[in-house]
């Protein structure tokens, strides 16, 4: 295990590591917190920075393409969900009816989200569907 890589699991053994999207700490979110009210919705989600101390552990613990699953969910936190959704729907075998739509969506992801990693990802799904020819046809 890494000097840096956090002690899994995060919550339990280094919470202060671990904040909310407003920057309050791990313990703030105690069910009290929320019931009160004193918890605002977006902090119940988890942030990228809190995907890339799994990413760190999980790459200490030898899993590096789990690490790079949480590398590029870091990314997606940032991403609108819907145009996720669209991603996705394009993704599916059929649904995109050439390779340009898919480099499209991972140039929009890359420019406008610095979604580097997630960007590649597709780039790489659009040469696999050209080489199984899985776009949509059209008759």
């Amino acid at each position: 295990m890494s000097a840096n890589a956090p002690r899994y699991p995060i919550a339990e053994h280094e919470p202060e590591r671990i904040a909310t999207a407003s920057g309050r700490p791990l313990s703030a979110l105690s069910l009290e917190n929320i019931l009160a009210g004193q918890v605002p919705r977006d902090d119940l989600s988890i942030t990228a920075e809190a995907l890339r101390l799994q990413a760190q552990v999980a790459r200490a613990a030898g899993r590096a393409p789990l690490a790079d699953n949480f590398e590029r969910a870091a990314e997606l936190v940032a991403v609108p969900q819907e145009f996720i959704l669209g991603v996705y729907e394009l993704l599916r075998p059929g649904r995109a009816a050439d390779k340009a739509a898919l480099l499209g969506a991972a140039e929009r992801l890359r420019r406008e989200y610095a979604a580097g990693k997630i960007a590649t990802f597709v780039e790489e799904a659009a040469g696999q569907y050209e080489q199984r020819n899985i776009f949509r046809r059209r008759f």
